[in-house]
């Protein structure tokens, strides 16, 4: 696949998630929100290493100050309760992106695993990070309380959103790989012309 393509591609996922952190739609119980599933998807669609490089440049913008995180950004970020679920996309997309490069096409069965088994690495970052940010920096109240609160209702919520999302991947990951074996293509023919003169 042609680099350049792959740049634009994980440039509009880099815009994706910049976008995703500032969308939450409110529900009864926990607010609809989409980072976690841009993530996995990165990492499905553009495989493991452009996919987490995607997340990993988001992360790296609003650790120097731009404010693409949900509460803005800077580097004193890293206190904060969800900082570990901003490394666990950068994980979960290459976790994703390793399972679903497996095989030569990708199938549902195997879009859906990857989306889980990012959406795992993810969560398995995130809370243990909020456990220790909670304990020994916020030292706010029962730990046990906070993780049901704060990440487990996300977790059901996140786990049904990958699961659509893996769906989603298999309808749009041939489109995207058409587009770039097309230019692939044109590229091939016209060197064999250049080196037929």
């Amino acid at each position: 696949m042609d680099k350049t393509i792959k740049l634009a591609q994980c440039a509009i996922f880099v815009a994706l998630m910049i976008v995703s952190a500032y969308i939450s739609i409110p529900t009864p119980f926990v607010p609809l929100t989409f980072q976690t599933v841009v993530a996995v998807l990165a990492g499905i669609l553009l495989g493991p290493w452009y996919g987490s490089a995607a997340v990993a440049v988001y992360v790296l913008m609003g650790l120097i100050g731009f404010p693409v995180f949900a509460h803005g950004g800077g580097f004193v970020y890293v206190v904060n309760l969800t900082f570990g679920y901003l490394i666990g996309f950068i994980a979960g997309a290459f976790a994703a992106g390793l399972v679903s490069a497996r095989g030569k096409a990708l199938t549902l069965r195997r879009a859906v695993v990857a989306a889980l088994v990012g959406f795992a690495v993810n969560y398995l970052i995130g809370i243990p990070y909020f456990a220790c940010i909670w304990a020994f920096y916020m030292h706010n109240g029962e730990l046990w309380k906070a993780i049901v609160v704060n990440n487990l209702l996300y977790m059901l919520k996140d786990l049904v959103l990958c699961v659509l999302a893996a769906a989603l991947a298999v309808r749009v990951y041939p489109l995207m790989n058409r587009r770039s074996l097309r230019l692939d293509r044109r590229g091939k023919s016209a060197e064999k012309k250049g080196g037929d003169k």
